[in-house]
């Protein structure tokens, strides 16, 4: 191997090794030898991948660590949802068959998984860029979650090996997700659904197939039918921020009789009231409020981020009305991703915080800055800012 560093080729060497020394499980799962021997060969790894944990280089982040916190209006942007929503009122009359066993069957609107496909893969235009294989077996040999990855990669060749897909049809992302809801090979064992009754799950073709999928993951995860994802509120004035977490949660009504009021007038009936539910100040004080149900934790479940609820859910909503967020997003200021990763590990320090240091501002953080701000006598707004940022390097 001429111009390639011995390390490399060392490397290489070893992911050969370690693949081949995955047979007897392949084999445990029921993976057919020919179809082993045929995929492995000439398999190499992806060095370029994110996530990756490589000798002598640094750790690679996955690609949404972004050098400056994403703001809501930016991940939900209006004019995204609005092409979406329209695509979707188009895709829900193609569709309606199907969509209409599935809310049948499974008790999820079919605005939802409508929603979940325009967000993972813009209803099918998505091409997605790897070769899924080499993604689930480069994270199993050198990624952060390589246990993770080393079921997944025997459980894809055990696809193959089934019929169920073909490599060439097994594109993924970087992560290894493929279809056109995006699955991992383990969740398309657990949840896929052969809605079409062509004798195959097939969610890379077959819309029926990947809509049903999703919606069996949602219910699997605790899904409840005729329950709304979230209602957006408004704050009452001096409303704690500190409470936007999922350990604080209470009825309706109770957040009701505390002020908060849904937006637009809209009425909500006694069982609405009775149903359980979280804050959500995405912007902290600023920008739009949620009162979010079980169902909203549900969906984070497909995607653990509260901006991709966000867009799911509205996505959906937009699809049954016009009307955007009754609160315009904030002109939030972005900060630097290593600037949300010194507060996060302050806020550690100091007991506040105890999630992961991710450089997100997600609801634990903002929570915990609120703390934080009460304890040293700041403005209470749950969102990270140079102002925050001053009295934590005071502080040190």
């Amino acid at each position: 191997m001429i111009g390639v560093p011995h390390s490399a080729r060392a490397a290489d060497a070893g992911f050969t090794r370690f693949i081949a020394s995955l047979w007897p499980e392949a084999q445990a799962q029921g993976v057919p030898r020919a179809t082993f021997d045929a995929e492995t060969r000439g398999l190499a790894p992806d060095y370029k991948l994110p996530d990756l944990i490589l000798p002598g280089r640094p750790a690679t982040g996955a690609p949404s660590q972004a050098e400056f916190v994403q703001v809501p209006a930016d991940y939900v942007k209006e004019s995204s949802i609005a092409r979406l929503a329209a695509e979707g009122q188009k895709l829900m009359a193609k569709h309606r068959a199907a969509l209409s066993a599935i809310e049948t069957r499974f008790g999820v609107p079919g605005a939802i998984v409508l929603a979940i496909w325009g967000r993972e893969t813009d209803y099918g235009r998505y091409a997605l860029p790897y070769d899924g294989l080499r993604v689930l077996a480069t994270q199993a040999y050198v990624g952060r979650r390589k246990d993770q990855y080393r079921g997944e990669f025997i459980l894809a060749l055990k696809l193959i090996g089934e019929g169920v897909v073909t490599r060439k049809d097994l594109r993924s992302s970087w992560a290894g997700a493929t279809g056109l809801t995006q699955f991992l090979p383990s969740e398309l064992y657990k949840h896929g659904v052969d809605l079409d009754g062509d004798g195959r799950v097939d969610i890379w073709h077959s819309v029926p197939d990947a809509l049903a999928s999703a919606a069996q993951q949602l219910v699997n995860k605790g899904w409840q039918p005729g329950v709304r994802w979230a209602y957006e509120v408004r704050a009452p004035a001096g409303a704690d921020c500190t409470q936007g977490v999922p350990e604080v949660t209470k009825p309706i009504r109770e957040w009701l009789r505390e002020g908060f009021v849904p937006v637009r007038g809209q009425k909500l009936s006694a069982a609405e009231q009775a149903q359980p539910a979280s804050l959500l100040q995405p912007e902290g004080i600023y920008g739009p409020a949620f009162l979010t149900t079980k169902n909203y934790f549900v969906i984070k479940e497909y995607n653990f981020s509260d901006l991709y609820v966000l867009f799911v859910g509205h996505l959906a909503d937009r699809m049954l009305s016009s009307q955007p967020f009754a609160t315009p997003w904030s002109a939030s200021t972005q900060l630097r991703t290593s600037a949300v990763e010194a507060m996060q590990r302050h806020l550690t320090r100091i007991g506040l915080y105890g999630e992961k240091v991710d450089g997100k501002a997600g609801m634990k953080t903002r929570a915990a800055l609120g703390a934080y701000q009460k304890s040293a006598g700041l403005k209470v707004d749950c969102w990270p800012s140079e102002a925050v940022l001053r009295s934590i390097g005071t502080a040190r």
